[in-house]
């Protein structure tokens, strides 16, 4: 058992790394949408399989939550951000995919060599699940990096979170109350967030964040 264990959870949150390659490599952002969906599903599976090794029946609290407000709730919310301002599609780099996508492997690299060193001598499952859940962080930041769309940040922001959530449920779970802060705090964000994507483009009729930096700049 411990090694169908260990094989499912690794092939769960390999899934995760694997899924935020495939969010850098889109250029559109429904395509991103929906892979952000998929990957929040894919997390909802891992907490859930993580809930039945550890034998943790809150932790299906923490996959329902994932499950519900993040694979449904935030990206069906945010098609209808994309709609109602009339966004555009595409999604554009900072720098190129080949370039993107070589940092990417690099930050994975990183996070390996990182969790050998601080956690060598904890238990083999967990130290491989936080190495999966520092790559998904990493690459969630470097989205929010190369990305020049606000709604296309606002992907990688989420998909880092998805990555935070991977590794407190390796780490042998997080207690109820913190499962149910984080849901508010999602729905507190998305508001938030969907508020301010409004406001951008009332006021500048654009969310693409060069183009802001180029207003910033002629007001000085």
């Amino acid at each position: 058992m411990k090694g169908l264990a260990f094989d499912v959870s690794h092939l769960l949150a390999g899934g995760l790394v694997l899924l935020s390659f495939v969010q850098l490599y889109q250029n559109r952002l429904y395509a991103l949408l929906n892979v952000y969906s998929l990957q929040a599903f894919v997390l909802a599976l891992s907490v859930a399989w993580q809930a039945f090794v550890q034998d943790e029946s809150h932790l299906y609290v923490t996959a329902f939550i994932a499950f519900l407000f993040k694979a449904i709730v935030v990206p069906t919310a945010l098609h209808r951000v994309i709609v109602q301002l009339g966004i555009q599609r595409d999604v554009e780099n900072v720098v190129g995919v080949g370039p993107t996508m070589l940092a990417g492997l690099a930050l994975v690299a990183l996070a390996e060599v990182v969790m050998l060193r601080i956690a060598g001598d904890a238990d083999v499952l967990a130290r491989e699940d936080l190495a999966f859940a520092l790559s998904v962080v990493l690459l969630g930041l470097l989205m929010m990096v190369v990305r020049r769309n606000a709604v296309s940040m606002v992907v990688g922001f989420m998909s880092l979170e998805n990555g935070l959530i991977l590794a407190a449920a390796g780490a042998k779970g997080m207690p109820l109350v913190v499962e149910i802060s984080v849901a508010f705090s999602v729905l507190v964000a998305l508001v938030v967030i969907g508020v301010f994507l409004f406001r951008i483009s009332e006021t500048f009729a654009t969310v693409d964040a060069e183009a802001l930096d180029s207003f910033r700049d002629g007001r000085r």
